[in-house]
């Protein structure tokens, strides 16, 4: 899952909205429930009215499910991170749609895409992307990837040519998902390890596995099993789903919402480090030479040594060194700085635009 450097404060969070809600009444903790579990189902409303439509594209012989926006302006793909799908922009794609044409695809493993494995590598979905944008697109982009869909958003800047105008690199963990150095990180520990583990298991159910399996039950103390059984019993209500609790704010659910689409091959990728087979971070983003921006996310290693973000601070600097045309941006955010700090998302989408001219 993309949660990683916010899980303390989300948890503290959701303490203190527990808390006001014994305090104020059942009233106000009836709103925090219904914000809790339809946060978005309503979110979504917006972005159907916006004028978007989920379509279907097959490159290479593989399957890409994709949403696409009215044609207000130019192209404008959206990549979006491990373990989630493009709903996850869902706070950001009513005000995009208004001056781009937005395509927000789904990874290979993710929601409606093709389970094609032998393209679990950076590389071959790459070469995929950059097909999509040539066929499906038509016109250079402006490509805008979070996290894991920030390497993808890396690659095409670099090696798509002429298709790419500039590129938004969301908080991508550049450099931490290569092996030795990945074991330090927390999507390592959590779920690739998790995902690994569960294909030899020989369990059926990767939703329940992780909900047994995630290190975030460490946060919650004495409580852990009590939020586990809630998310079993959801999932067992919403078979396919991932699990959302009531009692949790949005931040924290949108991080299990779409688990239940995910294919933890996926996930066993970076166990192995086969996503990063065939290109260099370095070299990749030395070649880069659109407009772009790097956003870097607050971090934090905890006291087993482990790095909860995608990267440290000293990674993100090397990283934003290496661009030719960069720009950088440091945000108080979690790593899902489009969903916490959205009017600040739409801004950089905008300034990248106005210097791609």
């Amino acid at each position: 899952m993309t949660t990683t450097a916010r899980d303390g404060r989300v948890l503290r969070w959701a303490g203190i909205g527990l808390a006001a809600a014994a305090v104020t009444g059942a009233g106000f903790l009836g709103l925090q429930i219904r914000e809790n579990l339809t946060y978005v189902d309503r979110g979504m409303r917006r972005v159907w009215a916006a004028g978007y439509a989920q379509r279907r594209a097959t490159v290479d012989g593989s399957l890409i499910s994709y949403a696409e926006g009215p044609d207000n302006g130019p192209a404008l793909l959206l990549i979006h991170g491990q373990s989630t799908d493009w709903k996850n922009y869902f706070r950001v794609l009513p005000e995009l749609s208004r001056r781009y044409h937005v395509y927000a695809l789904e990874c290979y493993g993710h929601g409606d895409s093709g389970r094609a494995v032998e393209k679990y590598s950076a590389v071959r979905h790459g070469e995929d992307l950059q097909a999509f944008i040539a066929r499906v697109i038509g016109e250079p982009v402006i490509v805008a990837g979070h996290s894991s869909g920030g390497h993808l958003a890396t690659w095409l800047a670099a090696n798509a040519g002429g298709q790419v105008r500039a590129a938004l690199l969301e908080d991508p963990p550049l450099f931490t998902t290569v092996l030795p150095r990945a074991r330090e990180t927390w999507n390592y520990v959590d779920l690739a390890t998790n995902a690994h583990d569960f294909l030899a298991s020989g369990d059926t159910d990767f939703v329940e596995y992780t909900l047994e399996n995630s290190r975030i039950w460490q946060f919650f103390g004495g409580g852990a099993e009590w939020f586990k059984q809630q998310g079993r019993d959801y999932h067992r209500a919403h078979p396919g789903a991932g699990p959302r609790w009531w009692a949790l704010p949005p931040l924290m659910n949108e991080s299990f919402r779409a688990l239940g689409q995910y294919d933890p091959r996926f996930g066993d990728a970076f166990y192995t480090g086969s996503w990063d087979e065939g290109w260099d971070h370095a070299d990749t983003l030395a070649r880069i030479t659109v407009p772009t921006t790097l956003v870097h996310t607050k971090v934090q290693v905890g006291k087993d040594g482990i790095l909860r973000g995608a990267m440290s601070d000293e990674e993100a600097d090397r990283a934003f060194a290496l661009l030719r045309d960069g720009r950088f941006h440091r945000s108080d955010t979690g790593h899902g700085f489009h969903d916490e700090a959205p009017a600040d998302y739409v801004r950089l989408v905008d300034e990248l635009a106005t210097r791609a001219g």
